[in-house]
């Protein structure tokens, strides 16, 4: 055979070993016209007729040979994918966080139905977000630490698999009738502690699934699963619990469960972070590096401030009632608008990733959220809010896309973990003391010049924070930054010289 005979030229007929000319003609041909498939297995297992074949070293040493005579790379590899669905951990990833979130949606549809119906009071509703806020503020240096020290598909799969048992209880005690508004508030607190590990940990997970080029495009294609299943998921909880609050629970347990399952058979092909033996120093480090990078602390403060003052979720249902006089329907199209935009701009995003002027657009979009709020408080056609309310979601997912990318981006892989803490700690405070400022100005003002200064108020922040950051004005293509500044993902180098 072909492999063969070259090698038998070589091993028994010296004459070609001092013709140097005529064994570059036969690496030459070896490349030209490579060996059948039976020749290469035969090589591979060292057999052939029955004869035990020469070592692999001659072979090694001709690849050598021929890569350095015509200057190729040392291993070769597939061409990287341009999709997203060619990288199966990243899909499996993608249907974990759709089932988790959908689940997540239809469980606080449920709660807070079955809370009132058990109460009748407000303030108990509001106890539900509070339970949910609080262990994420009180684990906020500990969730980011243990990010960084240990497997973190582990971590998720693990946080998932109690949230699923949280809402297997939830079902029982509701089906049994032995349901009350302290269990609930105890097993909404177990699940709120859950969640404080397991979505910074679960932020981290991207840049080690996809290459650095694919970065912005997944990060806007997870979007895309979590606004899907906010606008899906309490339509259909609130649909499922006419037969009953333990038929939600049951399903939430199901899709928890999986999430579980997807997200412990993820494949990261990267060396663990190192790990540093947990200090004060350490467990603050998230907050001081995000202190240091100029752009990220611009972008996290942004929309923590924007969304503070901005934000009039809280006063929708007076909205429904009082002002556009659409009753419970109404409500729930209220709360689905923002999702709707949101959902819309996450998925061109995902095929169209910015290219140009990111930081510039991160501003331009908090500055729309703002207007668009100011035109939803003003509003007295129920069309005219709901255009409003989607608008103001599109531009809050490119505010979106651009920070998370950024916190991926900006932050080395042994730190992705205590930083993605400190956002997430950040993100959740924006949503549930907005809800608090809007009650609160609603009190003092009024509800329609509450949102109106709210929306003002959005304004002005984004004046003030070109002026203050203008690292984050200056950001250009976030696809190209990492290739810049951080080299190949998941390589835990800190950027040598960030360029903002």
């Amino acid at each position: 055979m072909h492999v063969q005979r070259r090698r038998d030229e070589h091993v028994h007929d010296d004459k070609f070993g001092r013709e140097q000319h005529r064994q570059q003609r036969r690496q030459t041909s070896l490349l030209a016209n490579p060996p059948p498939r039976a020749d290469r297995a035969s090589v591979a297992t060292g057999t052939e007729r029955g004869r035990q074949r020469p070592t692999h070293h001659y072979t090694a040493g001709v690849g050598a040979t021929i890569r350095a005579r015509f200057h190729l790379p040392l291993h070769s590899s597939p061409p990287a994918s341009a999709s997203l669905l060619d990288h199966g951990s990243f899909v499996r990833f993608w249907a974990a966080r759709l089932a988790a979130v959908f689940a997540y949606q239809m469980q606080a549809v449920a709660v807070g139905w079955q809370i009132y119906a058990l109460t009748g009071s407000v303030f108990d509703l509001g106890l539900v977000g509070l339970a949910q806020f609080l262990p994420s503020l009180a684990l906020l240096l500990v969730v980011g630490h243990v990010a960084d020290r240990y497997d973190r598909r582990r971590i998720v799969g693990l946080c998932q698999l109690i949230e699923g048992g949280a809402a297997v209880l939830l079902a029982v005690l509701s089906a049994s009738g032995r349901i009350n508004e302290h269990a609930i508030f105890t097993l909404i607190a177990v699940i709120g502690a859950a969640r404080a590990f397991e979505m910074p940990t679960q932020q981290t997970l991207l840049p080690s699934l996809v290459p650095s080029r694919l970065l912005s495009r997944a990060v806007a294609a997870n979007a895309t699963a979590g606004q899907t299943a906010i606008v899906l998921g309490p339509a259909l909880g609130g649909l499922l619990y006419i037969a009953g609050p333990a038929t939600v629970y049951g399903l939430c347990a199901v899709l928890f469960l999986v999430a579980s399952g997807l997200s412990a058979s993820l494949r990261i092909e990267r060396k663990p972070p190192h790990r540093d033996p947990p200090t004060l120093a350490t467990l603050f480090a998230g907050i001081a590096f995000i202190r240091r990078q100029r752009a990220l602390l611009g972008a996290i403060s942004l929309d923590l401030f924007a969304v503070l003052l901005g934000g009039a979720a809280a006063l929708f249902p007076v909205y429904a009632r009082d002002i556009l006089h659409t009753g419970p329907w109404g409500l729930g199209l209220l709360r689905s608008a923002p999702a709707i935009g949101a959902l819309a701009t996450a998925a061109w995003l995902a095929h169209h990733p910015l290219q140009r002027r990111a930081g510039a657009m991160m501003f331009g979009g908090v500055a729309v959220f703002g207007v668009a709020t100011i035109v939803f408080g003003l509003s007295r056609s129920f069309a005219l809010s709901l255009a409003a309310l989607v608008v103001l979601g599109t531009a809050d997912m490119v505010s979106v896309v651009v920070r998370q990318s950024l916190v991926q981006l900006r932050t080395p892989d042994a730190m992705r973990g205590r930083v993605s803490a400190v956002n997430s700690m950040f993100i959740g405070a924006s949503n549930q003391l907005g809800e608090f400022e809007s009650g609160v100005t609603a009190a003092w003002f009024g509800t329609v010049p509450s949102v109106v200064i709210g929306g003002i108020g959005t304004l002005l922040v984004v004046a003030l924070w070109m002026r203050m950051f203008r690292e984050l004005v200056h950001v250009d293509a976030i696809d190209a930054e990492r290739e810049s500044i951080s080299g190949p993902p998941g390589d835990g180098k800190r950027p040598a010289n960030p360029r903002h």
